[in-house]
C-alpha cells in the first residue's frame, strides 16, 4: 500500500495566498448535522456553521521549507493537528474560517502517534464535540479542512474498517475511510453524522483512502502528561 503524508509541501518556496475575509464557497454545500454540544446548527452571521468555524489552516514556514496542513480546535485555546504538520517549524501561521490570524503560543507533538497539540493566545471562534467512542465500519465520516491550502472543503464518506498504522509501528490500529483527502488535509477533523470529532486526518493511501488517528487514541494521549513534549524548531 502506497502512503502520502498530507501535508502540502511548498518546494517553491511561496506561501499559498490567504483566502478572502469570508470565503465564497464550500465544497459540498450540504451542511453537517450539528449536535447541540458542538455548537448546535447555529449559523455565525456570516454563514458557516460551527463544524465549519472550528477548523483552521496551519502554514509552516520551516527550516528548510513550507508547507500547510489543516487543524481543529477542541477548546478556546487548544488546536489539534498532526506531528509532521508543524515538525521543523521556524514560525506557524494559524488562520480560521474567516481569513483571521491566530496567534500561536506553544506547540508540542507525541513521540507514539502523528499528533501534535498547538497552544492558541487568541480564542478560537468554535469547538466540536468528541464522540463517545471510535466509529464502526460502515458509519458516516466528514472530513473539514484544507487541502492545498486552499479554501475550507468538506467531504463525505465512510468508515471502511481498521489497519495496522503502516507508518508508526508502535500506534495499533487506524481507521480506514474512503472521504477523499489531498496534500493540506493533513491535521483535519474527521466528524460522525452528529459533527462529533472522531478522529484525525494524517494519511492518504495509495487507492485514494484515507486514514485516521481514532478519537480512543487522541483521548488517550491527551489524558497523559508524557504524551506530548515540546516541538523543536530550528
Amino acid at each position: 500500500m502506497v502512503l502520502a503524508l498530507t501535508g502540502a509541501l511548498g518546494g517553491c518556496g511561496v506561501l499559498p495566498p490567504l483566502p478572502d475575509p469570508v470565503p465564497s464557497d464550500i465544497v459540498p454545500s450540504t451542511p453537517v448535522d450539528l449536535s447541540p454540544a458542538a455548537g448546535g446548527d447555529a449559523l455565525s452571521p456570516d454563514g458557516f456553521d460551527a463544524v465549519e468555524r472550528m477548523a483552521v489552516r496551519i502554514r509552516n514556514v520551516g527550516c528548510e521549507e513550507l508547507s500547510t496542513g489543516s487543524g481543529f480546535a477542541i477548546d478556546e485555546h487548544t488546536l489539534i493537528t498532526n506531528k509532521h504538520v508543524v515538525s521543523d517549524s521556524k514560525d506557524l501561521e494559524v488562520s480560521t474560517y474567516d481569513g483571521h490570524d491566530i496567534t500561536v503560543g506553544a506547540t508540542s507533538t507525541a513521540g507514539l502517534a502523528d499528533l501534535a497539540v498547538v497552544r492558541t493566545t487568541d480564542p478560537l471562534p468554535s469547538h466540536p464535540e468528541l464522540a463517545k467512542a471510535d466509529p464502526e465500519p460502515g458509519d458516516h465520516v466528514t472530513v473539514v479542512g484544507y487541502p492545498a491550502g486552499g479554501e475550507l472543503t468538506v467531504t463525505e464518506g465512510e468508515v471502511k474498517g481498521s489497519t495496522r498504522d503502516p507508518l508508526n509501528a508502535n500506534l495499533g490500529e487506524v481507521l480506514l475511510t474512503d472521504a477523499p483527502v489531498e496534500p493540506g488535509s493533513s491535521g483535519s477533523a474527521a466528524l460522525d453524522d452528529k459533527g462529533r470529532v472522531i478522529g484525525v486526518v494524517y494519511a492518504k493511501t495509495g487507492d485514494d483512502n484515507s486514514l485516521l488517528v481514532p478519537l480512543s487514541t487522541l483521548q488517550e494521549m491527551l489524558g497523559d502528561d508524557t504524551a506530548f513534549t515540546p516541538a523543536s524548531g530550528c
